[in-house]
């Protein structure tokens, strides 16, 4: 059975910086950071964790770093316990498959979202004005419906509570038309080269989210990417527009948590053992047919 890590203590470290889903040291020149097994939804930390999640998920965003390195630098540099510093080295029970070393980076305040497909916030305000972040839609689209083409949604960070999604305009405000562009550009290369390979694979990526950051004054891809935590994929063989298709992502969480009665506010429900199993399940169903190898648990 595996093992749920719900947080970490490191001896001899500072007491890391906690996430909704990570937990990150800062060693001075870089960071160490550790992906858990905690899951959030609707902005609340869920209890239990999901045992093996925090490796599923470190181990796909390094396999995706990997095939994105001709795009655009990130921010690794160790991703083997056995190349970090040797006073990590006797934790590496602990670290192995769900930690990495990465460089500092100034994080881009705003998440850098991309979508093919009408679903979540953006089937929200598509129904209400016909638009997502600005940007005009046809009309007679459905849930779940494929966008004309892959658009650029932008959306402010938020520390707690929700990200809000934003015009390109208010975000080339903020950082800068020719930084703005060029996110814009990458996010969508990326998405688009992600996409392609998943539907090979059976799965579609309806849409997901980067962060950026900038090192020595160069845009670095960091954090997680394409995962079921930062992405929503569906079985491509059950895909019909105005359904909600069958997910591999955490949409699952999201609808029990839905037909449960919660009210979203108070102190959310534990999960009952099925929803961890199904939603374990589910994460390591879209890491097979992402990578087509099993996942070191």
């Amino acid at each position: 059975m595996l093992e749920t890590v719900w947080k970490t203590e490191i001896p001899h470290l500072p007491t890391p910086k906690r996430g909704k889903v990570r937990d990150i040291y800062d060693l001075g020149d870089m960071l160490l950071i550790v992906a858990c097994d905690r899951i959030s939804a609707y902005d609340h930390i869920l209890r239990p964790g999901i045992p093996g999640k925090g490796r599923i998920l470190s181990q796909l965003t390094d396999y995706w770093l990997d095939r994105f390195a001709d795009v655009v630098p990130n921010h690794l540099i160790a991703t083997d316990v056995k190349d970090f510093p040797s006073h990590l080295v006797e934790y590496r029970e602990l670290l192995d498959g769900r930690s990495v070393l990465v460089k500092k980076a100034e994080v881009v305040p705003f998440e850098c979202v991309a979508r093919g497909y009408l679903a979540g916030s953006g089937f929200r305000e598509y129904t209400e004005a016909r638009e997502v972040c600005g940007i005009p839609l046809p009309e007679g689209l459905m849930r779940a419906d494929k966008l004309p083409e892959p658009i650029f949604t932008p959306a402010t960070k938020a520390e707690s509570g929700h990200d809000i999604n934003v015009s390109f305009d208010v975000m080339a405000e903020g950082v800068g038309q020719e930084m703005a562009e060029r996110l814009r550009e990458l996010s969508l290369i990326i998405y688009g080269r992600g996409a392609e390979q998943v539907i090979d694979r059976e799965l579609i990526l309806a849409d997901t989210k980067f962060e950026f950051g900038l090192i020595d004054g160069e845009i670095h891809l960091i954090d997680e990417v394409l995962t079921p935590d930062s992405s929503r994929f569906w079985d491509a063989r059950q895909w019909e527009p105005g359904t909600e298709p069958a997910s591999f992502d955490k949409q699952y969480v999201r609808n029990w948590l839905d037909e449960s009665g919660w009210d979203h506010e108070s102190p959310p429900p534990e999960l009952p053992a099925e929803v961890v199993d199904g939603t374990l399940s589910r994460y390591l169903e879209a890491f097979r047919k992402i990578t087509g190898s099993e996942p070191q648990l």
